[in-house]
């Protein structure tokens, strides 16, 4: 009786590594990077391959490629462990290599001590052997200069919803092949593919736990069987990698962008993803005043109580009050002008010389200022205005402060209508 793969009862692979492509013609998805004419292909093809990193999301496809590649090139494949291989197993592949072509593929090699990176470099430099590294996280910040400066970079990309249909559908045929006939409508092929993050492994793996136990009986996927499979499962996302640091950025964006459905869909993936409540208001914290600044007073108020609650309180309840502020955010006006305005003052202060406090604005309160010259200060709250023409820096208005009211009602707005009021001028201060 053929076992769930049809393979030999004592055969124990996931259906994820039996479906691995002996080539790169059989790669799905990742075109930018397998298709004729890339980078990649040309390498194999003048067998120089050398040193090249792989970078993406888990299942995508990184030790696949880097296996098809072996196979291409009529090379043997090792794989080394990036927390357990010491240096002495590495000058072992050296010695290795110098009797038969070899690729040397380290998975996670964000985990190479400077060491082993060196050892691995010396051996790609003679060109004793070729090299693939694969990591999840961002090269330019998790390798060694010197690793990411003699290597060839090549970023891989989720999978699109297409190509995940396309690795079930495989996986199905698969199974049919080896006497398990599974049978799912078009509709749950879909799902499994959209649901599965652009993570082949993830949807094979998904497809496995659906088949395990039919043995040769066919049968039929209901939805409850599906919403089963799916009922922990987890989606990407690494708190601690390049995952983390896009989804925050896409939530940010989207609430300095004023789109309530992307904001509410990327606050969702971080809640998903067991993000730190306090992370998620500390980052609202900051752009309520970055984003909405002076255009709305109250985001910021609103945004430091929402850290308040989510210290009290926790999840579930915590999303809520979360969904408030970043909504709260995400609808507001826009204004950047505290943002802007520091930062310019900031650049001037630390590139230009001091200026020089005006007299008049110089402290008094004690005995000799006056000799000093330190007079001339005129009391705003004297004048029935609350204003009074006087210089308090060399400065000319606008400099480092551009009013960026643009609705009527904002802060800013009401503050520029004050301004002509009082002075019978335009503001000084207004950007264009």
């Amino acid at each position: 009786m053929p076992d769930l793969f049809g393979a030999a009862p004592t055969t124990n692979m996931p259906l994820a590594a039996l479906l691995r492509p002996a080539s790169l013609d059989e790669v799905i998805g990742q075109s930018h990077v397998v298709a004729e004419g890339s980078i990649l292909r040309r390498r194999v093809a003048a067998g120089t391959l050398g040193s090249v990193i792989l970078y993406g999301p888990p299942g995508v496809g990184k030790t696949s490629i880097a296996r098809a590649v072996g196979t291409m090139q009529g090379k043997a494949f090792r794989p080394l462990n990036a927390t357990r291989a010491g240096v002495a197993e590495i000058r072992k592949l050296a010695d290795e290599a110098r009797m038969h072509p070899l690729l040397i593929f380290v998975d996670e090699v964000q985990r190479f001590s400077a060491t082993q990176t060196d050892d691995l470099l010396a051996i790609c430099e003679d060109g004793i052997a070729d090299f693939i590294g694969a990591t999840t996280g961002n090269p330019y910040h998790v390798l060694t200069p010197a690793l990411v400066s003699r290597s060839t970079i090549l970023k891989l990309e989720p999978l699109s919803i297409e190509d995940m249909e396309q690795v079930v559908r495989r996986g199905i045929e698969h199974l049919h092949a080896g006497g398990v006939a599974i049978a799912m409508t078009a509709e749950q092929v879909r799902r499994i593919a959209g649901r599965s993050g652009g993570d082949a492994r993830r949807a094979l793996t998904t497809l496995e736990s659906l088949a395990v136990g039919h043995g040769e009986q066919a049968f039929e996927v209901t939805d409850a069987m599906l919403e089963e499979a799916y009922a922990a499962a987890p989606i990407n996302h690494d708190r601690s990698g390049d995952a983390h640091y896009d989804v925050v950025s896409a939530f940010v964006k989207s609430m300095r962008g004023s789109d309530p459905d992307a904001t509410l869909y990327w606050l969702a993936r971080l809640v998903h993803g067991g993000e730190d409540p306090r992370y998620i208001a500390r980052r609202i914290m900051v752009h309520a005043s970055e984003d909405v600044g002076l255009a709305d007073n109250t985001a910021l108020q609103t945004a430091v109580a929402a850290l308040h609650a989510v210290e009290k309180i926790g999840y579930p309840e915590a999303q809520i009050v979360l969904a408030h502020a970043a909504l709260h955010v995400a609808r507001a006006p826009k204004s950047a002008s505290a943002s802007r305005g520091i930062s310019a003052a900031l650049q001037f202060v630390a590139g230009q010389p001091p200026v020089p406090v005006p007299l008049h604005l110089r402290d008094g309160h004690y005995k000799g200022a006056a000799k000093l010259g330190h007079v001339g200060y005129v009391w705003p709250h004297d004048d029935p205005r609350g204003w009074v023409d006087q210089v308090y820096s060399p400065m000319p208005p606008g400099s480092l402060y551009r009013s960026e009211a643009r609705e009527a009602g904002t802060f800013e707005r009401r503050a520029d209508e004050h301004w002509r009021k009082v002075t019978g001028g335009e503001p000084p201060r207004r950007g264009e």
